[in-house]
C-alpha cells in the first residue's frame, strides 16, 4: 500500500507490522524476528541498491533512476549543535547524526522491510546454530584518504573501541550476554567472523556500528579513554578527518552551520557506473528552536522541515501553490514521557542527589500513579499535536512490532488521582494546596530541554494539570547539554520531560534505558561504581526480561518476554508516557529520488538524491 502524500487520519492505532518478507532477495534471511514489510512504507516503489564487480571493485549500485550531478540539500538541527564527530563517543542525537553521515557500519537495514542489509559488507551470513556472523568485506573500497578498507579496520574497531569500552558503552552494554561479550577475528583481509556466546536475537543490527580507520585511530586509542573522549572534538579540522561515508567534513562553523562535501570515491555507483552521491553539499543550519526553523524553512533557507503537527493545516493548504510537497511517514518511532527521580542514593560527598523529602514521594507508586491519571494526554493531541498524534501508554512506539496491545489506554481522572494520593496520606489544605502526611508541601521543579518548543508546551500543560491537584510545580527549560548532564551524570534533577529515540524492529537497542546498570537508566540512575546497588524488585524483573528476551530466537518467544517488560513499566511508571506524533516532513519538489520511509527517515537514500531539472 502506497502512502505518500497527506493522511491526517490517525492509522498509526494500525500500525503493528506484520511479516511478508524481505525486500532483498540475494541476502541471506535472518532469523531472528518477523521483519516488517511495507506497511510502514510510503514508497514500495523503492529498490534497495544491488552488488555489481567492476574492475575488482565490489560496488553497491543504486537500481533508483538516474539524475544530475551537483548542488546542495539544506536540512537543520535544533539547539546548539554537535557536541562531537567521534562516532564512538556522542551521546546526542545531533552528534550521532553527524559521525552517522560520514562513517558506515558493516550493515544498514532495508528503509521498509526493516531486514538488515550490506553496507561497507558484500555479504553475511549466519551459522545454523545462530552464533558464527561471517561477514565478507567489498574489494577495492577505500577511506577518504585512499587506504582500503579491509578486515584490520574491522577487527580494530570492534576489539579496541567498541569491545574495549572506549568511549560511549552503549553497543558494547547491549550485546553483554551472561556476562560475556562477542568476539571477532580475521579469517583474511576481507573476511571476519563474529561469534556470540549463545545465540543473540538483537545482534545482527548491532553490525550496523560504525567503521573505524585504523591508522587513524589507533594514536587516539593508544593514548587512553580521557584522550579518546576528546578526539574528534567540534573543534578537530576537516582536513583531519578520515571516513568513508557518502559525504565528508567540510566546514562547521559552531551555533551557525555544518558543511558535509561530496566523497568522490564512495563505493555507491548508479546505473550509468557514475559514481555518487549526485549533492555536491548536505548542509545542515544550526537553528535555535522550532519556530525558528520554520521560519527558516518558508524563507527558503531550508529544504527539508519536520512540522509540529500545529503547523501541518497551514502547510497542507499551502501545499498545492507550493514548491514543496508534504509526506507522512507514520508515527514517531520514539518515545515522549515525564519522568520522577527515584534514586534515594548518596554521592560521593555523602549528600542525597534527591532530596529526602521528594525521595519519598517520587518512590510511592501511589504518586505516580496519581500524577499519570492527572495528565491530560487527550488535550495535549489536541491542542499541541493538532490532532496529529495518538496519546501513548506503553514503553514501545504505536508502530513497533513488538508493541504489547493488551495494555489499555485511559482518560484523565483527577478524582483517581486525588483517591490514590488518599491512600498515601496527601491532603490539601483549605486553599488547595497538596501536603504529603508530615506536612511537607508537595513542591518540585519539572525540566525539559529549552529550544523545543513542543516539549516546553507539554511542560506548560503538565504543570498545569499537576497544579489541579495542588502540587506546585517549578517549570524550568534549559539548555539540552545541561539537562543531560543532569540526568546522567549529576543526578540532580526531580521531574523531566523527554524523548527517547527507538526502534520499532528491536527492543534491544533500549537496552541500556531498561536494565537496572544500564547507562541510560536514568529514573534511577546508578553510576558504575554503584553497578546493581539496590535493586527495586520491578527493576529486576524487567533485567529478566530483557535478558531472557534477546536470548530468545523465535519472535513469538521473544515477544511474550517483551510483553512482560511493558506490562511492569505500564503498572510501575517509571516513565509516564505521553503521546506519539506523527511525522509530517515538507521537502522542496526540486529533489528527486525521495522515498521516504517510515523507520529511516525522509533522506534515508541522501547519496540517491538529486535535483531535477
Amino acid at each position: 500500500m502506497t502512502r505518500r502524500g497527506f493522511r491526517v487520519l490517525l492509522v498509526i492505532l494500525l500500525a503493528a507490522l506484520l511479516c511478508k518478507g524481505c525486500l532483498v532477495k540475494d541476502v541471506p534471511p535472518v532469523p531472528e524476528t518477523k521483519p516488517p514489510t511495507s506497511e510502514n512504507a510510503l514508497s514500495e516503489d523503492y529498490i534497495y541498491p544491488k552488488n555489481v564487480t567492476i574492475n575488482g571493485v565490489d560496488y553497491l549500485q543504486s537500481q533508483l533512476p538516474t539524475g544530475n550531478f551537483g548542488g546542495e540539500l539544506i536540512a537543520s538541527t535544533i539547539g546548539e549543535g554537535p557536541k562531537t564527530f567521534n562516532p564512538f563517543n556522542s551521546k546526542d542525537n545531533i552528534s550521532t547524526l553527524m559521525s552517522g553521515i560520514m562513517f558506515d557500519g558493516l550493515l544498514s537495514s532495508d528503509p521498509f522491510s526493516g531486514q538488515p542489509v550490506p553496507k561497507l559488507a558484500k555479504s553475511f551470513s549466519i551459522s545454523p546454530d545462530g552464533k558464527d556472523y561471517t561477514i565478507k568485506l567489498r574489494k577495492g573500497i577505500k577511506w577518504t584518504d585512499g587506504k582500503p578498507i579491509t578486515a584490520d579496520d574491522v577487527v580494530f574497531t570492534w576489539n579496541d573501541i567498541i569491545l574495549a569500552g572506549m568511549g560511549d558503552t552503549s553497543i558494547r552494554d547491549s550485546i553483554v550476554i551472561d556476562d560475556k561479550l562477542p568476539t571477532v577475528k580475521k579469517i583474511d583481509d576481507y573476511t571476519v567472523v563474529f561469534t556470540t556466546p549463545k545465540p543473540f536475537a538483537p545482534f545482527i543490527r548491532m553490525l550496523s556500528a560504525p567503521i573505524a580507520p585504523k591508522h587513524k585511530f589507533m594514536p587516539a586509542v593508544k593514548k587512553g579513554a580521557e584522550y579518546f573522549d576528546s578526539y574528534l572534538s567540534t573543534n578537530t579540522q576537516p582536513k583531519d578527518f578520515v571516513t568513508s561515508g557518502a559525504f565528508k567534513l567540510k566546514e562547521y562553523i559552531p551555533a551557525q552551520r555544518v558543511v558535509f562535501e561530496r566523497n568522490p570515491d564512495y563505493y555507491e555507483i548508479n546505473k550509468n557506473n557514475q559514481k555518487l552521491p549526485y549533492l555536491d553539499k548536505v548542509i545542515y543550519m544550526i537553528v535555535g528552536d522550532l519556530n525558528n526553523e520554520v521560519l527558516k524553512f518558508e524563507a527558503k533557507e531550508l529544504d527539508v522541515i519536520s512540522l509540529q503537527g500545529s503547523k501541518v493545516a497551514r502547510y497542507k493548504t499551502l501545499e498545492p501553490h507550493s514548491d514543496f510537497k508534504l509526506y507522512n511517514l507514520g508515527p514517531n518511532t520514539g518515545t515522549m514521557y515525564l519522568s520522577m527521580n527515584l534514586n534515594d542514593r548518596k554521592n560521593d560527598k555523602g549528600q542525597f542527589y534527591v532530596e529526602p523529602v521528594k525521595q519519598k514521594w517520587f518512590q510511592d507508586l501511589n504518586f505516580r500513579k496519581a500524577v499519570d491519571y492527572a495528565i491530560d494526554r487527550k488535550s495535549m493531541v489536541f491542542n499541541i499535536a493538532n490532532g496529529i498524534g495518538a496519546p501513548l501508554f506503553t514503553a514501545e512506539s504505536l508502530n513497533s512490532i513488538y508493541l504489547n496491545k493488551n495494555l489499555k489506554p485511559y482518560d484523565k481522572n483527577l478524582n483517581k488521582s486525588k483517591e490514590l494520593l488518599k491512600k498515601s496520606g496527601f491532603y490539601t489544605d483549605k486553599k488547595g494546596r497538596l501536603f504529603d502526611k508530615n506536612g511537607n508541601r508537595v513542591e518540585f521543579n519539572l525540566y525539559t530541554n529549552a529550544g523545543n518548543t513542543e516539549r516546553e508546551a507539554i511542560g506548560v500543560m503538565v504543570k498545569q494539570d499537576l497544579e489541579d491537584l495542588g502540587m506546585k510545580v517549578n517549570f524550568k527549560p534549559i539548555e539540552f547539554n545541561s539537562l543531560v548532564n543532569k540526568l546522567v551524570s549529576t543526578f540532580d534533577w526531580d521531574m523531566v520531560i523527554m524523548g527517547l529515540t527507538g526502534s520499532p524492529l528491536e527492543p534491544n537497542g533500549g537496552k541500556n534505558v531498561w536494565l537496572s546498570d544500564g547507562r541510560l537508566h536514568m529514573f534511577n540512575q546508578r553510576t558504575p561504581k554503584e553497578g546493581k546497588m539496590n535493586i527495586l524488585p520491578w527493576e529486576k524483573d524487567i533485567d529478566y526480561m530483557f535478558t531472557h528476551g534477546a536470548l530468545a530466537t523465535k519472535f513469538e518467544d521473544r515477544k511474550k518476554y517483551y510483553d512482560k517488560y511493558q506490562e511492569i513499566v505500564y503498572n510501575e511508571k517509571p516513565f509516564i508516557y505521553i503521546y506519539s506524533p506523527v511525522i509530517i516532513v515538507a521537502i522542496r519538489n526540486k529533489f528527486k529520488n525521495i522515498y521516504p520511509s517510515g523507520l529511516n527517515g525522509a533522506t534515508h537514500n541522501i547519496e540517491e538524491i538529486y535535483i531535477g531539472d
